[in-house]
């Protein structure tokens, strides 16, 4: 009985998330204006009213316009730490030291004006990126004996039966048990239009148990949202193990995977700022060798202390790098860092797996040829053992035995089930060991082909055709099953993209036999082919390579990609929905499915690099020009703050440039999309 209300009222309580940064920023900007307006009562004052007053008003700016500041350098040096906060906060009570309260204030007004920007900046850039935090509900209906109780989504447990209203979020990765409904899947796979969900059959319960294996009408996401009807969902993974949690996972990677500019900068920091700190002291005691007051040595040395302060070089590339993720994060596109972003736009070689890459990953089963034995009892043999697969082959082979036994099929008993990656798998059924593979599996087994079934498989592959072979000890082989497995639509388009965008070379490192390859490989413009290739030979031709010096990224879905994707310069997965493996493995998740993303987020890359290089240039320049000017007194303090922080917005804003990159591949009017 499936039950939908309550018997006991559930109380409802509305959480408001408290969001500290955001209540930082706002105190932040707060402070900003009371600095500012404390400046300009104290300049009216000291030049107009010609009073005292100037000084409590430029001290009140000194408070708000240095407090974060102070909060900051008070940090950085319990920490041994002597960063950016600290020189300014240097320099401005420098200025009061010497009288010149206006400049200081400026100062500080400025620098936190910067500071509130570059605040902005990168929020708004985390944005897209934060937003999937969002998307899972924090509580779920269970059913609990007879009834639905609203617990934590900590608490989900699985095989728990969760319930999911019309119109409600769904809380947890499973498998529709009961009901029937359209869910708006958007927020995780990226696909714009609803799916629709149905319960799974009795019969596959015990079958599909493998979350990934499960096929997409039976299967729901946390984070999606359901439609009409009302679903009871079966949970099959966790809320820490959820394809949303593995997304959010890869977005908290972001900031730890710096790239090398980043690392380049902070080195610059690292040493820089204690070289400019110790040479301000220096010339704090310039008048010994020159004629001028302390006051006067003072002062240049406080000149060259704004100067010469990092600011802008410490926001530049952190701004882009944020910013040209938040941009690929709107396209559906999860970076998990700037060093994956950087690679991207160097790329030499794309290598990409065939199935469920650059083919639909749904093979579909053209000729099924028996001998030596009755087709129903060979049926019901490849039934069974291709039933405790995952592979999408053998999925299709499973579908393809099922509408030929039509529900009239036996139980047998299987031991000894042995997958073995790349070439097939072994069972053994009524002592009788069977083999279902690649023609190196069954060779290699010891099976002698006839000149008629060497034929049979020249000819498949010729077609361009996946053969599987079946074995049976006592009998020889005892079957021939063909697969096509079609191009996804606009695949070919995309290789032209990629081409254009300046990837020189397309690899496809395939596990299926060479022939079928070349015959795809051709038909969609693949530069360099590879076929007959187990997980191992992948990662060594990923190696090769890299060993030439040359960047390389692996593009695929499957467990077996993994370990190419782990050694490539970046490894990219193939939509939300793929193995956990690959997706943990990858550097950059494609979560729509859709390739024609790839040549966008690789010309989103090479902005992003040629932004960081103008970021850099505007700020080091700055840093040249504003040190011997102030040195040598061709600027007062005042044209230096405003020189200097004026860099610092300059850089910020140049990266948010990014924001607005377009995608000059979305417009193309091209079906990308898997058939359904």
């Amino acid at each position: 009985m499936h039950i939908y209300l309550n018997k006991r009222k559930i109380k409802k309580t509305k959480f408001e998330k408290k969001n500290v940064n955001n209540k930082k920023y706002d105190l932040e900007i707060i402070f900003t204006i009371l600095c500012f307006i404390f400046l300009i009562m104290g300049i009216i004052f000291e030049k107009v009213v010609k009073n005292n007053m100037h000084q409590i008003f430029f001290l009140m700016s000194y408070f708000f316009g240095g407090y974060y500041a102070a909060k900051e350098a008070i940090s950085d040096i319990l920490h041994v730490k002597f960063e950016i906060d600290f020189l300014m906060l240097f320099a401005a009570v420098g200025a009061a030291i010497l009288g010149k309260y206006s400049e200081g204030s400026l100062l500080l007004f400025l620098f936190s004006l910067g500071h509130a920007l570059e605040h902005y900046a990168l929020e708004k850039a985390k944005e897209q990126i934060k937003a999937l935090n969002d998307l899972t509900p924090s509580k779920a209906n269970v059913k609990k004996n007879g009834e639905i109780v609203l617990l934590p989504i900590e608490e989900v447990k699985l095989g728990d039966i969760v319930v999911v209203k019309a119109g409600s979020k769904v809380p947890v990765d499973g498998v529709v048990v009961f009901g029937q409904s359209s869910v708006n899947q958007a927020p995780i796979t990226g696909e714009s239009n609803p799916v629709e969900k149905i319960s799974i059959k009795e019969n596959e319960k015990t079958i599909n148990k493998d979350f990934s294996s499960i096929e997409e009408k039976y299967k729901v996401f946390a984070g999606s949202i359901n439609g009409e009807g009302i679903l009871e969902i079966e949970v099959l993974k966790i809320s820490s193990d959820s394809t949303l949690a593995r997304l959010i996972k890869m977005v908290n990677e972001v900031e730890s995977k710096q790239s090398p500019t980043q690392q380049f900068t902070k080195n610059i920091e690292k040493y820089y700022v204690p070289f400019i700190l110790i040479f301000v002291v220096i010339l704090c005691f310039s008048f010994l060798f020159l004629q001028e007051t302390p006051a006067e040595s003072f002062y240049r040395a406080m000149r060259v202390l704004v100067g010469g302060s990092p600011c802008a070089l410490a926001i530049s590339t952190p701004s882009a790098v944020l910013s040209g993720i938040a941009r690929a994060a709107k396209e559906r596109v999860l970076i998990k860092g700037g060093k994956a972003l950087e690679e991207l736009g160097g790329l030499h070689t794309i290598a990409f797996d065939k199935t469920g890459t650059l083919t639909e990953g749904n093979p579909k089963v053209k000729n099924i040829e028996v001998y030596n034995m009755e087709e129903k009892e060979f049926i019901n043999i490849l039934f069974a053992i291709e039933s405790l697969s995952t592979h999408p082959i053998a999925k299709s082979i499973v579908k393809k035995c099922e509408e030929m036994l039509k529900g009239n099929y036996n139980l047998l008993e299987i031991s000894d089930i042995k997958n073995i990656s790349g070439k097939g798998i072994t069972a053994i059924i009524n002592e009788e060991k069977i083999f279902i593979g690649s023609k190196s599996l069954i060779l290699e087994s010891g099976f002698v082909f006839t000149k008629e079934i060497e034929n049979k498989i020249d000819m498949f592959s010729e077609k361009g055709y996946t053969t599987m072979i079946i074995g049976i000890e006592k009998k020889g082989i005892t079957g021939i099953i063909s697969l096509i497995d079609e191009p996804r639509k606009g695949v070919k388009e995309v290789i032209e993209m990629l081409k254009k965008v300046g990837v020189k070379n397309i690899m496809m490192l395939s596990g299926d036999n060479f022939k079928v390859a070349e015959t795809i490989g051709k038909e969609l413009g693949i530069t360099t082919i590879k076929g007959g290739l187990l997980p191992e030979d992948k990662l060594k031709e990923i190696e090769k390579i890299k060993n030439l010096g040359l960047t390389i990224a692996m593009v695929g879905d499957g467990v077996n990609d993994a370990p190419a994707m782990a050694m490539s310069s970046v490894g990219i997965a193939m939509g939300a929905a793929g193995s956990d493996v690959a997706l943990e493995t990858a550097d950059v998740a494609l979560l729509a499915d859709k390739l024609e993303n790839l040549p966008f987020v690789i010309g989103l890359s090479k902005e992003a690099k040629k932004i960081i290089k103008q970021n850099l240039i505007i700020s080091l320049g700055m840093i040249l020009f504003l040190i011997p000017t102030s040195l040598f007194g061709l600027t007062e303090m005042g044209l230096t703050v405003i020189f200097h922080e004026g860099t610092t917005v300059v850089v910020v804003f140049n990266a948010l440039r990014l924001l607005a990159y377009k995608n000059k591949f979305k417009d193309k009017k091209i079906n990308f999309s898997k058939k359904k």
